[in-house]
């Protein structure tokens, strides 16, 4: 008999920032829709979702992805973390509560960096790589090495065969430091979809004895940190816009700064000096094609001062919850009127 594999991944209670974790179940059929990939359980106390005197919590099947690395009868299978009744969320779910909106769009620019030996890819044993310049975008393997492309190549494949929509890929500023970029129709959908292809990276990496570092600034000095840039677009701004609308945005933006800041990812004080294309953590601006602007504006949105289309908030980090970034950022559009 076929047997069928099932990796029910869910996030963790580990605080500021939660860890994937991973558990395949077995199964006799092919799912067609959600509702075929029953409940199942786990031990909260060994993830930091529960005591051991009551230990069990529920993974909820929210989503369900093909998982070519393990063959076609394989699937991921994104949970929420529910209460042992399996209704009530656990409140580590933060999917449970975001903000959702269908006519949002969403890219986020996940950077990153490989390590390997505690250091990151291509780096010398003592010292520093020739200062960043020639990394961005680059090719040859004084730039990018023997195996980094290698592995962002798998995973685009693994994330386009699972069905995650990949706007692009790219080596960044820094050696060692790659990039990629996801589009969704939906702020849950986006940060599914962005959950998901970091589980397929960290897993890819482990048959290559390499490790992906999140963290937003993982060492100091003239070095780019990294970042998870978060383009975004409502239908009014795509069809209506309006140079009023934009300034009442950015006002309602400017207003929630902290509060923004509080939902973009940890430690963002070491990445948002003011230095290497950012602003910094306690000021707020916009500026049209400004990288070192809190928002970067497009020229295509003011083109013609129409001031239509999408805008970017450069200050999310590439360690946030993308749960929590989209939520806040439709939480703060939802406050500005478009009548």
């Amino acid at each position: 008999m076929a047997k069928y594999k099932f990796e029910y991944i869910w996030l963790d209670g580990y605080s500021p920032v939660p860890n994937l974790r991973g558990k395949t179940r077995l199964g006799n059929e092919a799912p067609k829709s959600i509702e075929d990939l029953p409940l199942w359980g786990f031990d909260g106390s060994s993830t930091q979702q529960a005591e051991g005197s009551s230990s069990d919590c529920v993974l909820k099947p929210v989503k369900f992805y093909p998982d070519a690395a393990r063959g076609e009868d394989s699937y991921i299978v994104l949970c929420e973390v529910m209460m042992p009744d399996g209704e009530t969320p656990h409140p580590t779910n933060h999917r449970a509560t975001i903000l959702d909106d269908e006519d949002t769009w969403f890219g986020l620019e996940q950077e990153y960096f490989l390590f390997q030996d505690g250091k990151p890819l291509g780096w010398p044993d003592d010292g520093y790589p020739s200062p960043q310049g020639e990394y961005y975008c680059g090719v040859g393997y004084a730039n990018v090495g023997s195996v980094a492309r290698e592995i962002v190549e798998e995973h685009l494949d693994l994330c386009l065969a699972a069905g995650i929509n990949h706007e692009g890929i790219n080596g960044e500023v820094a050696k060692g430091q790659w990039e990629f970029q996801v589009f969704a129709k939906g702020s849950k959908k986006c940060a599914d979809d962005i959950w998901v292809a970091r589980y397929l990276l960290d897993r890819l990496c482990e048959k290559y004895e390499i490790s992906v570092e999140y963290h937003c600034k993982p060492f100091q000095g003239d070095w780019n940190g990294s970042g998870m840039h978060c383009n975004f677009s409502t239908k009014f701004m795509r069809e209506v816009g309006g140079k009023d609308y934009f300034l009442k945005l950015m006002d309602a933006f400017e207003k929630n700064k902290d509060e923004h800041i509080a939902a973009y990812g940890p430690d963002n004080h070491l990445r948002l000096t003011g230095l290497h294309e950012t602003q910094s953590i306690d000021k707020f601006s916009w500026g049209v094609a400004d990288r070192g602007a809190s928002i970067r504006v497009p020229h295509s949105f003011v083109k013609g001062e129409a001031y239509k289309g999408y805008l970017e908030d450069r200050r999310p980090n590439s360690q946030g919850d993308p749960y929590q970034i989209c939520s806040r950022v439709l939480k703060t559009i939802s406050e500005v009127p478009t009548a």
